[in-house]
């Protein structure tokens, strides 16, 4: 059970409604201090209209939103908060240092000025003005914006999106800087792999609805499958037919099975090819679990 002071974000019965359409049904969210969480869904799902509420951008048609306790529009939540969200119109011509001077002059205690440009990697492109950066730059000095009102809480809508690999893995970096400093961090993002790699907690949206909430590793245990990939002579169409294989087939060189009883399907292999090698098994991914999850929906609401 979380304390009042604990939870720095929280959706009641949040009721949204665009005409005709349902945006949100009923939506209970809540974010606790220095935590991590993951909001994961397809389009149209009620994400963007879940973090609108919670920013005071608009009003539920019913039930509630509160930023740590108070009205989402209400000065005094509103400077304990950054926000990235998916686009940014910022003034092309300043330097990237101006920005986070005038942003950061927005807060009560902000960050000195280094070390936010530190946190979000762009120290380098101070002199810089906004509108000469690349789409990946651009997208670190918003980060930083975010940041540099030293916030409580945390919003990143794609946070990532038009980054080079080695930016991700450094914004990814600073992410788990902030968690640990205390800040609570509200996540969007369509990469799996990176809810899987930050995330303490996950929620799937679908049709305006949770369809779950818990731990990266409780979302994959819904998910009874094993992949086991390795290099074997045997036909995928023999494997196939295995009790519990659910599917085998080739993926260049090499055999991709995917199984409810990895052991038992292991055991067989190894004594149907003594030359198989390169044998590799995985569990099932995020990204299994949030395609049963969001199927299981769809099949749902056909059904309906």
């Amino acid at each position: 059970m979380h304390t009042q002071t604990d939870v720095v974000a929280r959706l009641c019965g949040a009721v949204k409604r665009y005409g005709s359409l349902t945006a949100l049904d009923g939506v209970d969210l809540v974010l606790q201090r220095g935590e991590l969480l993951a909001v994961l869904g397809p389009n149209g799902a009620g994400k963007s209209t879940s973090i609108s509420l919670l920013l005071g951008l608009m009003e539920p048609d019913q039930g509630r939103a509160e930023l740590f306790g108070m009205d989402p529009v209400q000065i005094d939540a509103c400077r304990r908060i950054g926000v990235m969200l998916q686009s940014a119109m910022l003034p092309a011509t300043l330097q990237v240092g101006e920005l986070l001077r005038l942003v950061s002059s927005y807060y009560p205690n902000p960050r000195p000025l280094e070390e936010s440009a530190a946190l979000a990697g762009v120290g380098d492109l101070l002199k810089r003005p906004y509108g000469k950066l690349s789409g990946g730059q651009q997208r670190r000095v918003q980060f930083a914006l975010a940041l540099c009102g030293r916030p409580e809480l945390l919003f990143l809508d794609e946070p990532t999106v038009g980054m080079d690999i080695d930016a991700r893995r450094k914004l990814w970096a600073a992410m788990r800087a902030l968690v640990a400093e205390g800040c609570s961090v509200v996540l969007t993002t369509h990469y799996l792999e990176e809810a899987e790699a930050l995330a303490q907690r996950v929620i799937v949206m679908a049709k305006g609805r949770v369809l779950s909430d818990g731990s990266v590793d409780a979302l994959r245990a819904r998910v009874p499958l094993t992949h086991i990939r390795c290099v074997t002579d045997l036909h995928a169409d023999v494997i196939a037919n295995w009790p519990q294989v659910v599917s085998a087939e080739r993926d260049g060189t090499r055999m991709r099975i995917s199984t409810s009883a990895a052991e038992h399907v292991l055991r067989r292999l190894l004594d149907a090819d003594a030359s198989l090698s390169e044998l590799e098994v995985q569990r099932a991914s995020l990204a299994d679990a949030f395609t049963a999850l969001t199927n299981e929906e769809t099949v749902e609401q056909e059904a309906a």
